[in-house]
């Protein structure tokens, strides 16, 4: 029944044209530059210094590293990362298959 009803949502997201982030966990990254990210749909802050942050999502952990890393705008669904960004990267930690 569980799935049944997952599939039903899942073909009313199609019809109604809702990007997935919207309906579900899954992290959006917005990438502006070198100097700014946006993480939406975030679960918390595992570690931050001026050089390094790890936030968590429901899907896994987002590093991003580089020089003078400041967190903005936070709130219950987004964080803002401001500074000079070096790299990212991404640590699956479940599989959504």
């Amino acid at each position: 029944m569980r799935l049944k009803m997952r599939k039903n949502n899942n073909r009313l997201d199609r019809l109604l044209e809702l990007p997935k982030e919207v309906y579900s966990n899954v992290p959006k990254v917005i990438i502006t530059g070198f100097d700014e990210l946006i993480v939406e749909n975030f679960k918390g802050i595992l570690e931050y210094e001026e050089y390094y942050v790890r936030i968590n999502t429901h899907i896994g952990i987002i590093n991003v590293n580089g020089y003078g890393l400041d967190l903005e705008n936070m709130t219950n669904d987004d964080i803002k990362v401001k500074g000079k960004i070096e790299s990212i990267d991404i640590e699956r930690t479940i599989d959504e298959s």
